[in-house]
């Protein structure tokens, strides 16, 4: 999400209405840059973020794909914007989803 006090309000509402009270309380913090918070437990988890690496918000938005789940719209990284967050983290399971992106779409770029 973006940073900014509007959304850090609607996150809020939406952490209540999910049964996270105590995180809603501490929402107001998501109006600030490179604040994050990991919702569930494995395999049914999300993260919340209002940064990531390679990528900014701008591009994000631009680049998004969106997915109808049941009658809610989600929007994703868009494939050129995921594999540039994947590099610039860099992390060892980054690279390894690279390679597999690569496998999926030899045309999308190298790892």
């Amino acid at each position: 999400m973006e940073p900014h006090p509007q959304n850090a309000a609607r996150l809020a509402q939406a952490l209540r209405e999910f049964g996270f009270p105590a995180l809603a309380e501490e929402a107001h913090r998501f109006a600030e840059p490179d604040r994050m918070a990991t919702l569930g437990t494995p395999p049914l988890q999300i993260d919340v973020m209002t940064s990531i690496t390679g990528v900014t918000f701008e591009e994000a938005r631009a680049g998004r794909v969106v997915a109808n789940m049941g009658e809610v719209q989600v929007p994703f990284l868009g494939p050129e914007e995921l594999r540039r967050n994947k590099r610039a983290s860099g992390r060892p399971k980054d690279i390894a989803d690279l390679a597999l992106l690569a496998e999926l779409d030899p045309a999308g770029g190298e790892p």
